[in-house]
């Protein structure tokens, strides 16, 4: 096991024990239950020094098929900043991969349902990662095109839920003002 890392103040706290299992759980249902599940799952495997699988786990909450009128979306809204803060407290010693990379083949590779509504979430935290971790190189090899803030933007507006672009805009206004504490 890596060294456990401090609790998020953006994520649910999560039980002493938990596994994968927790989001089967959900079996085809990736409705409120199966996001609050991801979110609190990601804190989870966080906690226990696991940072590379806690922002798979946040990718999943956010595939979740949510409309923006659930009742958890107000005490746990979609998790940009709690990505943004596992990029900025992750240790240099604590395996998390090059996220950037990530964001970038996934939301290129990204499939239904809901396809574009998950894709530009995954390109709103890649642009989250070009600010608070520059140093991560892209994919020079993977021939896409990078979207521009006001383009994720854009997209967000017209595929993701109420609320979602004016928020994921507050919280890129936040990363580029500074650190968090």
């Amino acid at each position: 096991m890596s060294r456990p890392l401090p609790p998020s103040p953006h994520l649910p706290t999560p039980p002493a024990q938990m596994d994968a299992r927790a989001l089967t759980a959900h079996g085809e249902d990736r409705g409120a239950g199966f996001y609050l599940t991801a979110l609190t799952y990601a804190h989870h495997l966080w906690q226990r020094g696991l940072a590379a699988r806690a922002v798979l786990s946040l990718d999943r909450a956010l595939g979740a098929d949510l409309r923006g009128e659930e009742p958890v979306l107000r005490e746990w809204p979609l998790p940009y900043a709690a990505q943004a803060w596992f990029l900025r407290h992750a240790p240099a010693d604590v395996f998390i991969g090059n996220p950037r990379v990530h964001f970038q083949h996934l939301a290129d590779r990204m499939n239904e349902p809901r396809r574009e509504q998950r894709r530009w979430r995954i390109w709103a935290c890649w642009a989250i990662c070009r600010v608070v971790r520059p140093e991560f190189p892209s994919d020079p090899k993977h021939g896409v095109t990078e979207p521009d803030r006001s383009e994720i933007a854009r997209r967000l507006e017209l595929h993701g839920i109420p609320g979602e672009a004016p928020f994921w805009i507050s919280v890129m206004e936040g990363c580029l003002n500074g650190p968090e504490k």
